[in-house]
């Protein structure tokens, strides 16, 4: 591709021979080995800045490099920012698939994974072909895709966005993260409809303060044809004053254009009435329980009425669209008390996915959790305290410990232990601590193992990656406990 056309709408000098000159890819990490022909753009990190490789990626062989500043050096091409540039490069690139495409954009602290989820459900089950872009999986028809990351780097979700619209999808759902729209990676974009879910603490290690966590959410609402707001959050409700475009609102509390109410809970999920604006009612089923899957299920129905689908449409196949891998996901079999695996891993979610287990639960309530290395360490404390003040027994193990010492990382959450009268135990091997709360579960016990949901591997030390995937570790764990008990 030329490289005018290459830097069609990315505002930029350049000289005549340097535009006319034929680009063989976009490469953004010093590291990449085939880099001849190619244009090099230089982002700056937390740990480490393109810019000081930029001379060394001409000498290798690259065409070109993009920075932000100038550098005195041949075949440079200054922008603004590079971040922006190279989405918009990306884009270009995939010949801007963005606009071949129906974007629906999910935001928020919790629920993103369960609200794109069974968003692409309903549209699936109206017979639409859809992508979803999330933290648990790609997805391309019923094509199921890995992912590193809930939102991809600029390049790897442009070509995604390819891929999908040359296979024929019309919607494509995705969470759309705060790093991710902070990072520019989705550039360019216009979203058809933006949801909000809620905000609370996480990732106070990337963005420092809640106010700057918040207005990098806000981001996506200024690329946003309809946001769909959900009021039952302070932040949600300041975001519907402050946002240039359409909004509609949501609750399970209070009046709004989306409003649940008449709720009923169970252990296997909830049911409530729905009762839009107008005042069209429809009465729903969603198979994942407590509060706030009502919240999450709301979400989705108001997004997907948003986009033209009937009423009646949605309630019907609001009936079978919930079981999210990793949300309130039961993973025992042939036993008395149930084992359940959830990805909450902030103060908020733990409380939340405890409170819906709560009203559900005959005998104790165990929760299971640790806490990830080298994430926010402020909300190691809150997290104990939200696991003990909504559960009866705690087993404080290992998540991701990272580069940190795990030991440290337990060490930070007894601390939101202290004043609290929950018994607990700390097993800090994880599968351990699973197979020591198998081992101790009586009839009608829930045990709660939250914290890694659908991830099926652990990070280690160093870095380390291997393979943990809690259901399998739980289906394992019970054949041997049954395997033992028959040859007692």
């Amino acid at each position: 591709m030329k490289l005018s056309k290459l830097l069609e709408n990315i505002s930029c000098s350049v000289g005549e021979s340097l535009a006319e000159q034929d680009i063989k890819g976009i490469v953004s990490d010093s590291r990449a080995e085939k880099v001849e022909g190619t244009l090099f753009v230089c982002i700056e990190g937390r740990n480490f800045d393109g810019h000081a490789e930029a001379g060394k990626m001409l000498e290798k062989g690259c065409a070109g490099v993009v920075t932000s500043k100038r550098l005195g050096l041949d075949r440079e091409i200054v922008v603004e920012d590079t971040r922006e540039a190279l989405a918009r490069l990306s884009s270009n690139w995939f010949g801007n698939p963005e606009k071949l495409l129906r974007l629906v954009g999910v935001t928020g602290t919790n629920g993103k994974t369960t609200i794109t989820t069974v968003t692409k459900r309903i549209l699936d089950g109206c017979g639409y072909k859809t992508g979803l872009i999330g933290t648990c999986f790609n997805q391309i028809g019923d094509e199921i895709l890995h992912t590193e990351r809930s939102t991809p780097e600029a390049y790897e979700f442009f070509e995604l966005l390819r891929k999908m619209a040359d296979a024929g999808c019309e919607f494509v759902i995705m969470e759309v993260s705060s790093q991710g729209l902070e990072q520019k990676r989705v550039a360019g974009c216009r979203y058809e409809v933006g949801a909000f879910t809620n905000l609370t603490q996480d990732h106070l290690d990337v963005h420092g303060s809640m106010e700057n966590y918040y207005k990098a959410k806000r981001m996506l609402f200024d690329m946003t044809d309809t946001a769909v707001i959900n009021i039952d959050d302070p932040y949600g409700r300041r975001l519907l004053e402050e946002i240039p475009c359409r909004a509609v609102t949501f609750s399970d509390r209070d009046k709004a254009d989306f409003s649940a109410g008449d709720t009923q809970f169970s252990a296997s999920g909830c049911k409530y009435r729905l009762t839009i604006g107008d005042g069209r009612q429809a009465d729903m089923e969603f198979s994942m329980p407590g509060e706030f899957n009502v919240s999450n299920s709301t979400a989705a129905a108001a997004i997907c009425s948003t986009l033209g689908v009937p009423l009646d449409k949605i309630a019907e196949l609001m009936r079978t669209a919930g079981k999210v891998c990793g949300r309130a996901e039961v993973i025992s079999k042939d036993v008395d008390y149930t084992v359940i695996r959830d990805y909450a891993h902030t103060p908020d979610a733990v409380e939340k996915i405890l409170k819906a287990l709560r009203g559900a639960a005959k005998g104790r309530l165990i929760c299971l959790f640790g806490c990830g290395g080298n994430r926010d360490a402020k909300k190691r404390p809150l997290m104990a305290k939200a696991a003990a003040e909504n559960s009866d027994f705690c087993i404080i193990t290992s998540d991701n410990p990272r580069n940190e010492d795990p030991e440290a990382i337990i060490s930070d959450i007894l601390a939101g232990m202290e004043g609290q009268t929950t018994p607990y135990i700390k097993i800090t091997d994880r599968r351990q601590a699973i197979e020591w709360a198998l081992r101790q579960a009586v009839k009608d016990d829930i045990i709660a193992v939250v914290g890694k949901g659908h991830e099926d591997y652990q990070i280690l030390a160093g870095g380390v990656k291997i393979h943990f995937d809690e259901k399998e570790i739980v289906e394992q764990l019970l054949d041997k406990i049954k395997n033992e008990q028959e040859k007692r």
